[in-house]
């Protein structure tokens, strides 16, 4: 496994688990569910969370749409970086905050999302993608 120099970490990114965003997904309450028992997964090993939250002319910031699921909560502790475009790094704080945590390793709790896979590589980090329906 590749990991950047002097970021030894791993971190949890939860990507736009919102309300509107889910709603029509196929296996809604599976896939949320099986983010929810990765997110719990990671807490208990004390792997840094971060949150990932898309706002758009669709999901406009403070609409119950742009809500992330009422099925998960963010801790207080954990980050929630806000962004403008698919791309979870542009014109976002994602890259610095996991500077800070010295991450270089990036496991997404759901693995429908393909553009998770090419944000990872911009960042230089290494992704885990465990599977979202019966992920372990």
């Amino acid at each position: 496994m590749t990991t950047i120099e002097n970021r030894p970490n791993t971190a949890l990114l939860v990507i736009d688990v919102q309300n509107g965003v889910v709603a029509d997904a196929y296996a809604r309450d599976t896939v949320v569910a099986n983010v929810g028992t990765v997110v719990d997964k990671a807490r208990a090993a004390e792997v840094p969370v971060v949150w990932v939250q898309h706002s758009s002319d669709n999901l406009a910031q403070g609409s119950e749409q742009w809500k992330i699921v009422p099925e998960l909560s963010p801790d207080e502790s954990e980050p929630l970086v806000q962004k403008r475009y698919p791309d979870s790094f542009e014109e976002t704080t994602l890259e610095s905050v996991l500077d800070g945590l010295a991450v270089g390793r990036i496991a997404s709790g759901d693995d429908s999302n393909a553009t998770q896979v090419i944000d990872a590589l911009k960042a230089l980090a290494r992704l885990v993608m465990p599977s979202a329906p019966g992920a372990s």
